[in-house]
């Protein structure tokens, strides 16, 4: 690590830990579609925030997150953008919550596995906050006079989401095995969705409004 210019890394390790410890949209997300659709539906969360990150991790190594938190235009856009879809998310949840009782209506099906993919991997990408993030505490782990700077932000990048997505896996499982459990109370059910899908939509107005 020392030759790519990598201070600290197992710091950097044990903070990324503590990271995944503290709630946020990718772990709504991951839970609430754990909820919804099973434990595979929770993992293909997981891996689908998982390769957002990749997008950051290139976008750190390679300048673009630093273009896109230079320009008040872009990010506005793009804060704008990652709130809304978080709001669509979570109001699409609790409506479907809101006309499961009613056997008049039917029902959404549940996305195929592929969509929650594609789908987490928006949400992960289209959060500034995780652009800033990448931004703001990568480069502490990355000497000013390292010979190969890129190198050295797309190991960190590779690091970071390894260890993500052991722990958002792990998230999934245990959200997906507890709504499994809770399966023969269908009530309980629907309202811990309504209530992940309300979460959606604070997450989401909290992010389109917030000043960082």
């Amino acid at each position: 690590m020392n030759a790519l210019g990598i201070t600290d890394f197992s710091l950097f390790c044990l903070a990324v830990f503590l990271l995944n410890l503290t709630p946020g949209p990718d772990t709504a997300y991951i839970i609430g579609r754990s909820v919804a659709q099973g434990r595979a539906a929770g993992v293909v969360s997981a891996l689908g925030i998982s390769f957002g990150c990749c997008f950051h991790t290139l976008a750190s190594a390679f300048g673009l997150s630093a273009l896109l938190a230079a320009s008040a235009t872009a990010f506005l856009a793009i804060k704008l953008a990652g709130g809304l879809y978080l709001v669509y998310l979570g109001i699409r949840l609790v409506w479907q919550k809101e006309t499961a009782g009613n056997t008049s209506v039917p029902r959404p099906a549940p996305l195929s596995l592929p969509a929650i993919f594609w789908q987490a991997t928006l949400t992960n990408v289209t959060n500034p906050k995780v652009i800033l993030f990448f931004l703001s505490f990568f480069p502490q782990f990355v000497a000013r006079d390292a010979p190969r700077q890129a190198l050295a932000f797309l190991v960190l990048g590779m690091a970071f989401i390894t260890l993500s997505t052991l722990w958002n896996s792990f998230t999934a499982l245990v959200a997906g095995t507890l709504a499994a459990r809770a399966g023969r109370r269908p009530q309980f059910k629907r309202w811990a969705e309504r209530i992940v899908g309300s979460a959606f939509v604070a997450l989401g107005i909290r992010l389109a409004l917030s000043k960082s």
